[in-house]
Order: structure tokens, then C-alpha cells, then sequence
């Protein structure tokens, strides 16, 4: 697994995805999630070929410059949203491969300032762009109600509704500014669920994931995507929780003709295309090797999914 070691960055499953992706001379490729460049990078590498690459945060799209010079040129950056790939690409020749990493990149989690991690203490910001809301206009302004459901929607949390009490409760004495206090809250009412497992893991997760519409913008992305395909073009996903992978597995399954049938009476014929343009590349996700868990146990709740196109029918736009 290529690794930038000097800064602590991990592409996660990388080699699976660019086995899955395959590039080739002279092709076109798409990198919806730069962050570190890892996969921008390994593609490059992999053939002469060109990738565009997108992301929101203005301090990746800096970084990213030293990679286009390295290159010279066979990658662009353009910043903005994953979900906007269609407008932020308009013009360009469909793609012959589209890569999407759903997680935080390794640079946002360790810089404390940008307050996407209790591991650090810093101010309680969570987003990912250089505008809009922040986590602590949220937990300092939203209801009880909407907070709860916040962590219940998109942490999981079942304990939510404590949570968002004990939240309440604390910005009446003062508000809550910075991740430790936030960290602190949480496990003051939430226990140690087992070793290695923080209480507040689910609740910061959630609070990142409303505060960037990350749903949203997969939603969006999981529509237009396929549509930016070339014929043999693949579009790859690697997700971090389950909220996601159901999407990701269910609009793929869509595409590919093999979504479930919602009664055992329903004729099979009123429940699946009669030509799928799309198949998907693997039957399961795929998962993190054992050596890549060794050296970066970030990645254990990654699953990597992907289609192929396999019918111009469609159309790309």
C-alpha cells in the first residue's frame, strides 16, 4: 500500500481501488474526494493518463498544486462539492473512472483547529468548506429535539436523546466552543461501551455529516455520477458507515437490475429492467486487508463498492 508516510496520510484501500478502476493510457479519470491526493496520485502513477480532482476544502486544493506540477499538468483541481461533479466537470469527455473516499482525510483529523476530532482540543468547527454552519452553531442553537435527532439519524446514537439533554443543559452555563468540552459532555452521560471505543465517536461523526450535508451531497453524487461514465468506465465508492454503504449498495443495485423485489408475488418482471447498463464489479464489498488494519486501523469500517457501465443506452452527458 503506497502511504505518504512524511505526513501521516493514508489512502485507505488503496490497492483495491486501483484495481478496480484499472487505468489505462490516455484515459480520464475522476478523483470526487482529493484530500491527500493518494488516489489522484496513485492513478497518475499507475498510467499516462489524466485525472480531474475535486474537493471542498481550499487548504487540499493548495496541497494538491505541488502534485499538478509534479505531473506536469495530467491533473487538474477544481474546489468544490463531490455533488456538483456534473456541473464542476461540464464540458469534459465522460470519464473512464470515477473514484469517491467518504471519510475525513487523514490532514482534517489531525488538525486540531478544524475540530473534526476529540483527539485534539480545538474549536468545534467540523466543516469541511470555508463557509456555513459550524458544529457549535449547532449544538449551541438547535432544539433538544433536533439535536437528538441529529445524533439518532446520523451517529446512530441510541442514546440521543440523553445526549442532547446533557448538551442542553451545559450551553445554559456557557457555551460550548471547543471539541473537549463537547467530548466531555458526552461521556459524562454516555459509558464506556469497550476498550478503544470512545462514547463520543458516533455523536462527533453525526455532527460532521450534518453540518456538510454529507448525505446530501452523496445522494446527488450517486445520481449524477454513473451518468459521467464512459463505456467500460467504472465508478468506485469507499464508505466509513453503514448510513452510507445502505445508499451507496442501493443505488447500485438500482443501476444494475438486482434490487430486491418487494414481495414474493410481485412478478419478476415488474421488478427489474429488462437490460441493466451497469453491472456491478464485485458481488460483496470489499474490505481492508489484514496488513493495511496493521498499519492504519482508521480503515476498519471501510467498504469499497463498485459498477461498471456496460451500455451506452443511456446516455452520458
Amino acid at each position: 500500500m503506497s502511504v505518504d508516510a512524511s505526513s501521516g496520510h493514508f489512502p485507505v484501500m488503496l490497492p483495491e481501488v486501483i484495481e478496480t478502476l484499472a487505468p489505462r493510457d490516455d484515459g480520464l479519470y475522476l478523483d470526487g474526494t482529493f484530500g491527500g491526493g493518494g488516489y489522484s496520485r496513485a492513478i497518475l502513477h499507475a498510467a499516462h493518463c489524466s485525472v480531474r480532482a475535486i474537493d471542498k476544502d481550499p487548504d487540499a486544493i493548495t496541497r494538491g498544486r505541488a502534485l499538478v506540477d509534479e505531473t506536469q499538468g495530467r491533473l487538474h483541481l477544481h474546489q468544490g462539492a463531490f455533488g456538483d461533479m456534473g456541473d464542476l466537470t461540464k464540458g469534459l469527455p465522460p470519464f473512464d473512472g470515477i473514484v469517491l473516499d467518504l471519510g475525513v482525510s487523514s490532514y482534517q483529523l489531525d488538525q486540531g483547529e478544524r475540530g473534526f476530532s476529540f483527539r485534539h482540543d480545538g474549536q468545534l468547527d467540523m466543516r469541511m468548506g470555508a463557509s456555513g454552519t459550524s458544529a457549535a452553531d449547532l449544538v449551541n442553537q438547535e432544539s433538544e429535539q433536533t439535536i437528538a435527532d441529529i445524533l439518532y439519524h446520523y451517529g446512530e446514537e441510541r442514546r440521543s436523546r440523553r445526549i442532547a439533554r446533557a448538551i442542553v443543559a451545559a450551553r445554559a452555563q456557557a457555551p460550548i466552543l471547543t471539541t473537549t468540552q463537547l467530548a466531555d459532555i458526552i461521556r459524562s452521560v454516555i459509558p464506556r461501551e469497550r476498550p478503544g471505543f470512545d462514547p463520543a465517536t458516533r455523536s462527533f461523526q453525526a455532527l460532521r455529516i450534518a453540518v456538510n450535508d454529507e448525505l446530501g451531497e452523496l445522494e446527488r453524487a450517486l445520481a449524477v455520477a454513473p451518468t459521467l461514465l464512459a463505456p467500460g468506465g467504472v465508478f468506485v465508492v469507499v464508505t466509513f458507515h453503514s448510513l452510507e454503504d445502505r445508499m451507496v449498495k442501493r443505488a447500485m443495485a438500482r443501476l444494475s437490475g438486482r434490487q430486491a423485489i418487494p414481495s414474493r408475488h410481485a412478478p419478476v418482471a415488474l421488478d427489474r429492467p429488462e437490460r441493466a447498463d451497469f453491472a456491478l464489479s464485485h458481488t460483496r464489498p470489499l474490505s481492508p486487508s489484514q496488513s493495511e488494519l496493521n498499519i492504519n486501523p482508521r480503515s476498519r469500517s471501510a467498504r469499497l463498492r463498485a459498477i461498471r457501465r456496460v451500455s451506452t443506452s443511456e446516455g452520458v452527458s
